[in-house]
């Protein structure tokens, strides 16, 4: 294929075989050259529709990069590669179930990670996100995500060479590493930053800088303000009194991704990280990489192109790689992330933001709707499910949705922000604001799942919601999501607001260190901790042995009841088709399920959680909080 104004691919074909080492075996290069084939023509058609034909050789740059960081890969990740190839679809088992943590307040650092292995074995881990653990400036670092080096870890919690043997030993037990790719910004510490500042020639055009406030106040005009608390605006100016772009925080700054150079560099920061040993790679604030003059740069088609092209370098040297979006955007936003070309994974923050909703209205009409209309996404992808993350909630919910449903959008997060934060007559949830604007009603909502479910607040019911709560995450489909210590219901630290570096962030409210005491309980369902952990654990075992929740297909079933969510997971059992219905009572009280709702299901199922047959045909009552898991 030729290039009408660039590069010939024949001309990469030969800077190529210049490329191959003298150590790298026929096989290893075959199989490079039969990626290459596959890929470089959708690399140079999406490179060509980002930058024009006149960046080819930037692109021969990054194919050359590549080439390079294959013939670096160790060969048990090229191994590894060989086997998921041969299983494309091994993150959508029934079998997995991922963790998140911070390495230092889970453990410490990466040597006693290490050491908890055994733990996430028992508990049956297969995923484990590590939150960003790379250098960061000690002051200003943003929980990690201003990211001062992409292969230096942060010193306190150990070196590169040990995030590779984590991942190795991980590996061998069966567990993916997932780790954070932070690549609409870098701390304003970075090399590249300093540099820039400086005004190398090589990194002027790594960032945004402006001499003065003309472009800046045109871009303003159409952006929004993501944390108006941290700097007014999307621009902090320099000591030399110039301006320089920073969505995020004044410490954060943004890169230029019009240059060509960056993808490059960015490229190659990834390519390297895949050969420690990552599976996955979140891609942080992927809606905000691609900037244009007059519009709010948020979810710009070059945002996908971007993601597509960094997809298809991936599959030149590191085949097996795995992206996970993060795009707490508009629901329609976030599936137009989700692609086997794109990100293979996404959370999903609506079910997530929808099954708090559902526990504090007890009404289950949004989440039904959201899992009728707005699950379904391609095959080769999945969704990762989760009750609650290391960030706050947001009420992601479109008010269009809402509003076929009688329910005023701007209201309902009104109502939904006070009960969460206990202004709410009669709440459970000691959730703490974030973003608070008084004036407007406007926040968002940081807290540990067993806070917010009313464990804090000594509510009778606390348990039961979290069990509920993440029953819905196990059986919907795609990766259960576990934020490490809530399966023992650690509750809020109040103790950031003592560190004058993390007290203006309500988030860390939900961070807390490893719950040592509750661990130490877990085993006995006498406590909390226990009640939580035992119980959790069943739903998880029973999952395990539930072939037809793999995959992520669903089907509505509506159980005619307000307070009861309903839907089917269609799949194989021993090969013959088979259906599990999930039934999920959001009531404080006893809800029952009439004989003519279920008439279309067999005279019994199985009840998969207690092992028993149960009769459907006189109908099904569910205790508060109750959950059924029916095979028929």
């Amino acid at each position: 294929m030729d290039s009408a104004h660039g590069l010939t691919e024949n001309r990469i074909r030969a800077e190529l075989r210049s490329a191959r080492r003298t150590g790298t075996s026929d096989a290893e290069w075959e199989s490079f050259e039969a990626r290459f084939d596959a890929e470089f023509p959708r690399l140079q058609s999406l490179f060509h529709r980002i930058y024009g034909p006149h960046a080819d050789s930037e692109l021969l740059q990054v194919v050359l990069d590549a080439a390079a960081s294959w013939q670096d890969r160790p060969a048990d990740l090229k191994t590894l590669d060989a086997s998921r190839a041969m299983a494309p679809d091994w993150f959508s088992s029934n079998k997995m179930l991922g963790g998140v943590c911070y390495v230092d307040l889970y453990a410490g650092n990466l040597a006693g990670l290490r050491e908890r292995i055994p733990y996430f074995r028992d508990l049956g881990l297969t995923y484990l996100h590590l939150m960003p653990l790379f250098l960061a400036p000690e002051e200003n670092s943003d929980g990690g995500y201003a990211v001062s080096s992409y292969r230096d870890v942060d010193p306190s919690l150990g070196t590169m060479d040990e995030l590779a043997d984590l991942a190795r030993e991980l590996r061998g037990n069966g567990i993916a590493l997932v780790v954070d790719f932070i690549f609409n910004h870098t701390s304003n510490e970075h090399e590249w930053a300093r540099r820039a500042v400086a005004d190398d020639p090589e990194y002027r055009d790594f960032y945004w800088i402006y001499p003065d406030r003309d472009m800046p106040d045109a871009y303003e005009r159409t952006v929004r303000e993501i944390f108006p608390d941290d700097h007014p605006g999307s621009f902090v100016q320099l000591e030399d009194g110039r301006w320089i772009w920073a969505t995020f925080h004044s410490f954060q700054w943004d890169l230029n991704y019009r240059n060509p150079r960056v993808f490059r560099a960015m490229a190659g920061e990834m390519l390297y990280l895949a050969n420690q040993g990552v599976d996955v790679v979140r891609m942080d604030a992927v809606a905000f990489i691609w900037k244009q003059l007059g519009t709010t740069c948020e979810s710009l088609p070059e945002a996908h192109l971007l993601l597509q092209a960094f997809n298809a370098v991936c599959r030149l040297a590191a085949p097996s790689l795995l992206f996970k979006s993060e795009a707490i955007v508009h629901p329609d936003e976030v599936v137009q992330y989700i692609d086997p070309g794109e990100c293979q994974l996404s959370y999903n923050p609506l079910q997530m933001a929808l099954i708090w909703n559902s526990l504090a209205t007890r009404e289950v009409s949004l989440l039904a709707q959201a899992l009728e209309r707005r699950h379904d996404i391609p095959d080769g992808t999945a969704w990762v499910n989760y009750v609650r993350s290391h960030d706050d909630i947001g009420w992601t919910f479109s008010d269009e949705d809402a509003a076929e449903l009688g329910i005023n959008g701007h209201d309902h997060r009104r109502f939904l922000n006070a009960f969460f934060v206990n202004r709410f007559p009669d709440s459970f949830a000691r959730g703490v604001p974030f973003q608070d604007n008084p004036r407007t009603g406007d926040c968002r909502i940081s807290g540990t799942t067993a806070s917010l479910a009313g464990l804090e607040a000594g509510d009778g019911a606390a348990v039961a919601r979290i069990l509920l709560a993440h029953s819905i995450v196990l059986s919907t489909g795609g990766i259960p999501l576990l934020y490490l210590g809530d399966e023992v219901g650690q509750l809020n630290d109040y103790g950031y607001l003592d560190d004058p570096a993390k007290a203006g962030d309500s988030r860390w409210v939900g961070r807390p260190t490893y719950p040592a005491d509750r661990y130490a309980t877990r085993q006995d369902a006498a406590t909390d901790a226990g009640a939580i952990f035992t119980r959790l654990r069943h739903l998880i075992d029973i999952r395990k042995t539930t072939p037809e929740l793999a995959g992520g297909r669903l089907v509505p079933f509506d159980t005619n009841n307000a307070h009861v969510l309903g839907y089917q997971r269609p799949g194989l059992l021993d090969g013959e088709e088979s259906t599990v219905v999930v039934l999920a009572n959001f009531a404080d009280s006893p809800q029952h399920i009439s004989a003519e709702t279920l008439s279309g299901l067999p005279e019994t199922a199985l009840e998969l959680l207690s092992g028993e047959p149960t009769r459907l045909r006189t109908g099904l009552t569910l205790e508060p909080h109750g959950l059924r898991w029916l095979r028929v």
